[in-house]
């Protein structure tokens, strides 16, 4: 890659990957020429609560693999036409900011989106590490076009969900029976 190019990272625990969080990579990828897609809590080792959201770290609240969610998240992006050398998509330890350096360049733009005091924690355990930020959205939790937290439970009770997830996501996760699997009560 040449040196001028931009280069942007968002991150998310993805859980599922829903129409939020497409919005949210499209509008990144439209303020740089390449986009690291940063997939947090990768796997239980990294994974821990936050005193603004322990919610985040239950085993509940994290259903899917890292590699599921890679693979939702990937196929959702080529069905939209996003050609795939436009992106990377890698571990994310936002809970052990410190290596965070290892996954995506330091030079990297971070871009954010703020809802809650989560978002807010982020942003600040992000710039302690020096990264340049960039918050792309800002407010309520009611601006949230969808919410992973609402889909699982949507999911878990066997209520409708496809609406709120792409369609690559809603075919993966049925084919796979991934509900069954580790949704359901």
């Amino acid at each position: 890659m040449k040196n001028n190019k931009v280069i942007g990272v968002v991150h998310g625990r993805f859980q599922p990957f829903h129409i939020g969080h497409l919005d949210y990579v499209l509008t990144a990828l439209n303020k740089c020429d390449f986009l690291y897609i940063g997939i947090a809590n990768p796997d239980p080792s990294l994974t821990k609560p936050h005193k603004t959201n322990h919610l985040i770290a239950k085993s509940t609240s994290n259903p899917f693999t890292y590699y599921e969610r890679l693979t939702m998240i990937k196929k959702t992006l080529i069905y939209s036409g996003i050609n795939e050398n436009r992106f990377e998509i890698v571990p994310f330890p936002i809970n052990f900011p410190q290596y965070i350096k290892y996954y995506v360049p330091i030079n990297s733009i971070f871009f954010i989106t703020i809802y809650d005091n989560w978002g807010y924690a982020k942003k600040e355990i992000l710039r302690k590490q020096g990264f340049k930020i960039e918050v792309l959205e800002e407010g309520n939790k009611n601006l949230k076009i969808a919410e992973g937290t609402k889909i699982r439970e949507l999911m878990i009770n066997g209520m409708k969900w496809k609406n709120f997830v792409p369609n690559p996501v809603f075919e993966y996760i049925t084919d796979k029976k991934l509900i069954k699997l580790r949704l359901k009560k």
